[in-house]
């Protein structure tokens, strides 16, 4: 393990949410040239950050409110506030940025103050949240130098139709889980929360036409699994499903990631490169592995051999600093990028900023 460096990034109180719920929150990032994309778990926005000049600080914070541009599912609840859409996972590709939601269900915590009556209630409650089970897509324009988020515009250069914001999960019949609900793998997991292994959406990568979805959880017997679709345009701003092998528009692959889920995925040509950590609520350990020739699979794959290649083994805190996202660093495709959930104190040096790693691939 060779750890390159560390950026600073700093975040802006500009957008909905506390500045502190993003930086405690993040769970997947993307880089663009010299800009961010990043997204927490904790809200309904998407970051953008910008390089300055000095080549070692992201800045001039930009959030963009995903329900700017799409209908979302689930409207405020009674204290105004909107449910989070949870967002795991980032891709950019052709003229949009592509984004998902957990599609998780969750177990109500148990807090310290709880007496024991209390902690069994609160562990018989799970909760369901529309928004969570969104995979949607924004278009990107640049002004004023800058990639932006639109809800629509022209085609570059008048070539094909226009650019629109669409999603799966607008409707419950379009959502990712109604596809999956009679699947004998994955089907059964659905009714259960995320930190129990149920089904649990963390990862996202676009290569061409593939969707590819990475699952924390299901674990099926230490086996991983990755979710591919091609979605199609639909009935205005929702996305359809163009049907693949046997009729479904799904294809499953397992991965043998040593008892680990997928906690992101990312496009390298046509590997895919993998973080994998703990489906259960558990700090570790966590790793990255390359799934070689990913987007050249025919069909459902089973992986557990040499096409799956362990190449990093990184750190994890004790209650804290748990890896979510990963990304190539700018101008350096031999270098990952890597954002934390639940930052420990030494990655938050002051409000508003956060400390990224960057990591050297063998």
């Amino acid at each position: 393990m060779d750890t390159v460096e560390t950026v600073t990034v700093r975040f802006d109180d500009v957008g909905p949410h506390p500045v502190v719920d993003i930086v405690e929150s993040l769970s997947t990032i993307k880089s663009e040239g010299r800009h961010l994309w990043l997204g927490g778990d904790e809200t309904t926005t998407i970051e953008r950050v910008t390089l300055g000049a000095a080549g070692d600080t992201y800045d001039n914070h930009v959030s963009f409110p995903v329900g700017d541009f799409l209908p979302l599912p689930a409207g405020p609840d009674a204290d105004g506030a909107i449910p989070e859409i949870d967002i795991e996972g980032f891709d950019r590709h052709g003229d949009y940025l592509w984004f998902v939601g957990s599609h998780s269900l969750t177990r109500k915590r148990v807090k310290p103050h709880h007496a024991t009556e209390d902690a069994l209630r609160a562990l018989a409650k799970i909760r369901k949240n529309a928004n969570r089970h969104l995979l949607g897509r924004i278009p990107v324009v640049t002004r004023d130098g800058l990639p932006t988020l639109v809800g629509s515009a022209a085609a570059p250069d008048g070539a094909g139709g226009p650019l629109t914001a669409a999603a799966l999960g607008l409707r419950k019949q379009t959502r990712v889980t109604t596809v999956l609900k009679g699947d004998k793998h994955l089907g059964p997991f659905l009714t259960i929360p995320s930190k129990d292994n149920g089904l649990d959406v963390e990862g996202l990568a676009v290569v061409g036409e593939r969707v590819y979805l990475g699952l924390r959880g299901p674990v099926l017997r230490g086996w991983a699994v990755v979710v591919e679709l091609r979605p199609t345009e639909g009935d205005g701003q929702d996305l359809g499903l163009r049907p693949l092998d046997g009729g479904l528009s799904y294809r499953k692959h397992f991965l043998n990631l040593d008892g680990l889920g997928v906690r992101d995925l990312l496009a390298q040509g046509d590997d895919l490169l993998v973080l994998a950590g703990p489906t259960m609520d558990l700090d570790g350990p966590v790793r990255v592995y390359r799934w070689r020739g990913a987007a050249r699979a025919a069909t459902s794959v089973v992986v557990d051999d040499e096409a799956l290649v362990r190449v990093l083994d990184l750190p994890f805190g004790e209650g804290d600093d748990h890896a979510e996202g990963i990304a190539l660093a700018p101008g350096d495709p031999s270098s990952i990028l890597v954002v934390h959930d639940s930052p420990a104190a030494h990655r938050r040096p002051a409000p508003g900023v956060i400390l990224v790693d960057v990591f050297r691939l063998p």
